[in-house]
């Protein structure tokens, strides 16, 4: 049986978000098209490093293709959509630059239990695990990645010795070898 292609061709809104408090919150990509609405789940540090790397691939793009990246515009701050119904928990997040159409290409792989999955070996006819493909503007990818690093930064604060996160209550430092900061 084929796997399970979420496709979003073009895409109308491609945001992170979370639902919960900081410290115990469920992170998701979600992705609306018309009336369809897919959510997955990723892990904080997961949409940390995309923001990370697409800052630099829409950089090479500016420069390799002559291409102007836009500003982001005002930023999409609206809640996920309901129904929030998760579709899977991503394992893999390829992405890339279509230069024929002027637009990113997004893939998120759901986790398949058996390691990571290398998305390059997988094609649309092969059994797999679930995936989630998006095309978006370069305008929404900006705003996509402003919007990644606004809710990433939004957790709890880093302790400024460890940097691992703090709790309310503090935390036990191993920079200050056990004691409590």
């Amino acid at each position: 049986m084929p796997r399970e292609i979420h496709l979003h061709d073009p895409v109308e809104r491609f945001v992170v978000g979370t639902v919960g408090m900081p410290g115990d919150r469920t992170f998701f990509v979600q992705a609306r098209t018309g009336a369809r609405i897919t959510s997955v789940v990723v892990e904080k540090a997961q949409v940390a490093t995309l923001a990370e790397r697409l800052t630099e691939v829409l950089s090479d793009v500016g420069e390799r293709f002559s291409v102007e990246i836009p500003a982001a515009g005002p930023l999409d701050l609206d809640p996920l959509e309901v129904p929030l119904a998760e579709e899977f928990r991503v394992g893999a997040i390829a992405f890339g630059w279509d230069p024929m159409a002027e637009q990113m290409l997004f893939e998120l792989h759901a986790s398949s239990g058996d390691g990571d999955v290398d998305p390059t070996d997988l094609a649309d006819d092969d059994e797999g695990p679930p995936m989630l493909r998006v095309r978006a503007t370069l305008r929404q990818t900006v705003a996509f990645v402003e919007r990644a690093r606004k809710v990433v930064a939004a957790g709890r604060p880093p302790c400024p010795f460890c940097q691992q996160p703090l709790e309310p209550r503090g935390h036990i430092c191993p920079r200050a070898n056990g004691y409590r900061r």
